[in-house]
């Protein structure tokens, strides 16, 4: 199973991971970062496939995908 590593202070909830994730595993949480930005939360964990296209598409490499 994949593993994802989120920098939530590094994150500025742009959303292009979510829009770009195929099987809908990511989202915004309610929390707050450093920043005042409500970072994006690995949520369906059992569905990810580990293609790392959320970490490709994120521009400020927020995101690190484990196999």
């Amino acid at each position: 199973m994949p593993k994802l590593e989120i920098r939530e202070e590094r994150c500025k909830s742009c959303g292009l991971c979510i829009e770009f994730c195929p099987k809908g595993c990511l989202e915004i949480t309610d929390r707050f970062n450093p920043s005042g930005y409500n970072p994006v939360g690995w949520m369906n964990t059992e569905e990810c496939t580990g293609c790392a296209i959320c970490a490709r598409m994120c521009p400020d490499v927020v995101i690190e995908v484990f196999k």
